[in-house]
């Protein structure tokens, strides 16, 4: 689970993104905007952005911004030292998303230190951006369709199946839309996600249920607010988030199919 003071310096940041000129037009997206703004009860240790330009000239910007002015307001609001870097390895150079590591501690305090990445990415949208508002603060984000269509779609767009995925899928499926199909199988085309690897993932949630439920569970005790994992575990858990996802997508695969 994570740290209280985790999601406090997420919120700051978020908050310093929204209120300075090197986030304008930043969209807030991800799992900490379901968090952030919906209220999820799933955590999230990321702080994920949606950007239309330059991905790696925004990130440059970003981590200036951060050193010079982020830093120490982190520092005077919870005392907390911090650097920031560009993240590094093979994920970092995805042409499709651009990494920074932000990290904090506190002074001779062991077993203090919170690593919070941010990522800019792009996401297929729909619709226009909107905003939200939170205490007078105003955000950028996308629409609620946009997000839960993006969860589905990073099911078959990652490497490696995130379960964090298929969960908020189950708990944001009501906002879907009435050609929510049509639109996933545009920006399915517009991502240019073949049809043969769409299949090969729905065959494999298909034919190992034992083992995705597994996974989906490692994620329900890790990443759900305690008396949400009980409530979901007592309704089926892990079992029931598949079920309820597969059943969900196969709707939507249908439906894009047939309009």
């Amino acid at each position: 689970m994570l740290d209280q003071n985790a999601e406090k310096i997420q919120k700051i940041i978020v908050r310093y993104v929204a209120t300075h000129s090197v986030g304008l037009h930043l969209a807030l997206i991800g799992g900490f905007r379901y968090r952030f703004m919906d209220h999820s009860v799933r955590v999230s240790n990321d702080i994920d952005y949606h950007w239309d330009g330059d991905l790696e000239e925004k990130q440059i910007k970003l981590i200036d911004s951060f050193e010079r002015e982020l830093l120490p307001e982190v520092s005077r609001l919870l005392g907390y030292s911090g650097t920031v870097n560009a993240g590094t390895g093979p994920d970092a150079d995805s042409p499709a998303v651009r990494s920074i590591n932000l990290s904090f501690w506190k002074e001779n305090v062991p077993y203090s230190r919170i690593e919070i990445p941010v990522e800019i990415t792009r996401i297929a949208c729909a619709d226009p951006m909107i905003v939200r508002t939170i205490n007078g603060t105003i955000y950028p984000t996308a629409s609620e369709a946009d997000m839960v269509e993006s969860k589905v779609i990073a099911v078959f767009n990652r490497r490696i199946l995130e379960y964090r995925d298929i969960l908020d899928v189950f708990l944001f499926q009501s906002q879907f839309v009435s050609d929510s199909g049509q639109r996933l199988k545009r920006k399915l085309e517009q991502l240019k996600i073949n049809h043969a690897g769409v299949k090969k993932r729905i065959s494999d949630l298909n034919n190992n249920p034992a083992y995705h439920a597994r996974a989906i569970q490692a994620v329900i005790e890790s990443q759900l607010d305690s008396n949400a994992a009980k409530q979901l575990n007592h309704a089926g858990g892990p079992t029931l988030v598949l079920d309820t996802f597969m059943r969900t997508l196969k709707s939507l695969l249908q439906s894009g199919e047939n309009q």
